[in-house]
């Protein structure tokens, strides 16, 4: 990729030994201070990270049995990275780090570090830390350093990115995300080119290095300051994508990687979030057919025609009047793409939906809207590193006719999602740092690879698991029958199982079966049950 007039070198291998130079280490967020050199310090933990994924797998009824970290083994530290990697003594950056230590003893028993990830980009990964480690079985945590990291802009790492105050610029009820009229999408343009013009202006000299490629070479400088020869990984979502180009970049240095919720490696990133407007609508209608098949319950209908023509009613309604005062249109469309991550929260979305249609009772949406869409300080930061990434991974349109004829096309077949995304991403489009090229995913120098993946994900679809196989000749993949995201530790035990067996002496599926498909299949979960309209007050989680 290009950084203005300055090419970027991707030197593999030599890089390794370059990034141990720029570890320079510093003071974390708990106040340990780390040592010059390799060696980091690590101290006591005085604030938790934030993962949406972490808080996903662990919402609702856990079969799997949940167990918290032994007193002192969760430590905190922050490592100093160089922004430039070319320029490895140059200006720093600090990442925050949060690990829990594995019991086994430091010799061939202990299996090292295992770095995970939860996704974004923009997530914070120092809480999926702990939720990993107590989460996998016991003889297997034992045996790894868990760490999760908060990546460049992110959270507690330094700089961590703010572009506006989301208290203004997300004041609810926000313009519908679907223009009927040119006054609409003016409005959603000037919106979509503020956010980006002002990011431009807080971080200009910093957003040129925000890219996956810049977040891989920091899990290399992270590599080194622990003083690993090698490390594993798991990564969910877009962290799939992360752990794929470290895979590209450092083959040499990977012991395990466990890639779940599969990103498309040729859709980066224009033709990625396009379809996903057609699996997130999909999985929408598989939510109304829910609530259609439990119309005892609900009474929205006992088709999914029925149900449809319910919700997009409600959605008008809402753009009219929005329920409480803040949740209109758009507000509904965040709180409902929410559901297409996790079926979990399909029950409570039902029951906010049955009573504002049957008794005009907001309060079940209101609360959603606090609980899945609200945006404060930590999500309008998750945003601003998601855009600030993305928007200079790959090279985006800059013709809002483009955004348009697309958007357009896309809603006649996915309505639910293609307006909401396009509006999302639509920043990219007057981003200030034109978009470069990504790295070239794919090797077949890295270990045995384990790709995970629900045949109806929205956020990632399935095809992107069948790309990034394709692209990695050692990979595995192992599928659910079902549809959330993020697919391993959260409560499937055949998925699990897989996953125990390869993190302990990579255990893979069979040999693979076809140049095309599954290597082994796991089945789906069950299907959420109803809840009473007296449960589904209980508090709800926050899923991304």
């Amino acid at each position: 990729m290009s950084r203005g007039s300055v090419p970027v070198k991707r030197v593999v291998g030599v890089v390794a030994g370059v990034a141990m130079l720029g570890a320079v280490l510093g003071i974390g967020p708990d106040g340990a201070r780390a040592a010059p050199g390799r060696e980091i310090v690590w101290g006591a933990c005085n604030q938790n990270g934030t993962s949406p994924l972490g808080t996903a797998l662990s919402s609702g009824p856990q079969p799997i049995p949940r167990r918290d970290p032994p007193p002192g083994t969760v430590e905190c530290a922050q490592v100093r990275v160089p922004l430039d990697h070319s320029e490895p003594l140059g200006q720093q950056i600090s990442l925050a780090l949060t690990r829990v230590k594995g019991s086994a003893g430091r010799d061939g028993n202990h299996l090292g570090v295992l770095l995970v990830n939860p996704g974004g980009p923009g997530a914070s990964g120092r809480s999926l830390a702990r939720y990993v480690a107590a989460t996998l079985p016991k003889d297997v945590a034992a045996r790894f350093d868990v760490i999760g990291f908060d990546p460049r802009g992110v959270g507690a790492s330094e700089p961590a990115l703010s572009c506006v105050d989301p208290t203004r610029f997300y004041a609810a009820p926000r313009p519908d995300n679907i223009p009927r009229v040119k006054s609409d999408e003016d409005v959603l343009i000037a919106r979509a080119r503020n956010y980006a013009q002002s990011c431009g202006n807080r971080y200009a000299w910093f957003l040129p290095y925000l890219t996956t490629e810049n977040t891989a070479r920091d899990m290399d400088s992270i590599r080194a300051a622990l003083g690993e020869d090698k490390i594993s990984y798991l990564g969910y979502s877009y962290g799939t994508y992360l752990g794929a180009v470290y895979a590209t970049l450092f083959p040499q240095r990977v012991r395990r990687l466990v890639l779940d919720s599969v990103v498309d490696p040729a859709g980066v990133w224009y033709d990625a979030n396009i379809a996903q407007d057609f699996s997130f609508d999909r999985r929408h209608r598989e939510f109304l057919s829910w609530v259609a098949r439990n119309e005892s319950v609900y009474r929205l209908g006992h088709s999914q025609a029925a149900v449809s023509f319910a919700w997009y009613a409600m959605r008008a309604r809402l753009h009219a009047q929005p329920a409480g005062g803040v949740v209109g249109s758009s507000e509904l469309d965040d709180i409902y793409t929410a559901g297409g991550y996790s079926s979990r929260l399909w029950p409570k979305l039902a029951q906010a939906f049955s009573d504002y249609v049957l008794r005009a009772d907001t309060a079940g949406l209101v609360t959603l809207f606090h609980s899945e869409s609200e945006v404060d300080a930590k999500e309008e930061n998750s945003y601003a590193v998601y855009l600030g990434v993305q928007c200079r991974d790959a090279v985006w349109p800059r013709s809002w006719e483009r955004w348009r004829t697309d958007t357009a096309k896309a809603n006649e077949k996915a309505p639910f999602m293609a307006w909401p995304n396009a509006v999302y991403n639509l920043p990219c489009a007057f981003w200030p740092e034109r978009g470069g090229t990504p790295v070239k995913v794919g090797t077949s120098q890295v270990p045995p690879i384990l790709l995970i993946q629900s045949v109806h994900d929205a956020a990632t679809p399935y095809e992107g698991a069948l790309s990034m196989r394709r692209l990695f000749p050692t990979a595995r993949l192992l599928t659910e029958g079902g549809g959330d995201h993020g697919v391993s530790l959260a409560g499937n035990p055949c998925v699990d199982r897989h996953l125990a067996a390869y993190l302990r002496d990579t255990s893979l599926p069979p040999e693979r079966r076809a140049r095309r498909g599954t290597d082994a299949t796991c089945p789906a979960q069950p299907e959420p049950r109803p809840v009473s309209r007296m449960a589904a007050r209980s508090p709800v989680v926050s899923v991304r």
